[in-house]
């Protein structure tokens, strides 16, 4: 069984195609602002170096989010298009399970990225179990609550002007992410949809303004 993964949930591309228990070829790139000028042609390379068509793909796992808006839309754009126009199964996960799943520790693993304005996305994890759902938080509160377990913790998270002690910077172990979730059930392409954990600023904007007129 043939799996190809994607993440473009922050500007990294994390992509890659395991087959049984191996992993093939991977990408881990970061390209800031032009994600979704590169991923299509890097994508492309993925499947040269290995040989492989794009109808040879058993399964597609794509994260949903959360993470960036604009990342998300990338590889959820591509994904739902891909599982479409060849009619391979598709489901999706989380970015924080990916990033919990990724770390090797006794610890409770809590995977945090960037929300802005004292907020994160965040989840508390426990041998790769999640115990404290995935959420939008303020990030002062996230460590008040952990503090209050009293367990040793450790952050997972690229976002260095978070400035968090006790974390380890996140490099996607790809096959396990794969293999942990081949056989979660697959989805209909079209109702494939994004896991923000919050309103968009338009959104909000448009909740405000509503609120405003009642």
């Amino acid at each position: 069984m043939k799996i190809f993964y994607i993440d473009t949930s922050s500007s990294y591309l994390y992509a890659g195609i395991a087959q049984d228990n191996k992993l093939l070829a991977i990408v881990k790139k970061d390209f800031q602002k032009e994600l979704s000028k590169y991923t299509l042609s890097e994508v492309a390379k993925l499947f040269k170096a290995v040989n492989l068509n794009p109808h040879d793909i058993d399964k597609i796992i794509v994260v949903n989010g959360p993470g960036s808006y604009t990342g998300i839309r990338i590889g959820m754009t591509f994904a739902k298009i891909y599982a479409w126009a060849f009619h391979i199964p598709i489901t999706t996960i989380s970015s924080l399970d990916a990033m919990a799943l990724s770390v090797e520790t006794s610890k409770l693993v809590v995977p945090v990225i960037d929300a802005r304005r004292n907020y994160v996305y965040a989840g508390i994890y426990a041998n790769n179990s999640l115990i404290f759902k995935n959420q939008y938080i303020k990030l002062s509160n996230l460590i008040k609550y952990l503090d209050s377990l009293n367990q040793d913790y450790v952050f997972v998270t690229n976002d260095l002007n978070l400035k968090l002690s006790n974390s380890k910077s996140y490099t996607p172990d790809i096959l396990k992410i794969i293999l942990s979730f081949k056989n979660k059930e697959n989805i209909n392409p079209h109702l494939v949809e994004p896991n923000y954990l919050k309103l968009t600023e338009a959104e909000e904007n448009l909740k405000e303004l509503a609120n405003y007129d009642n």
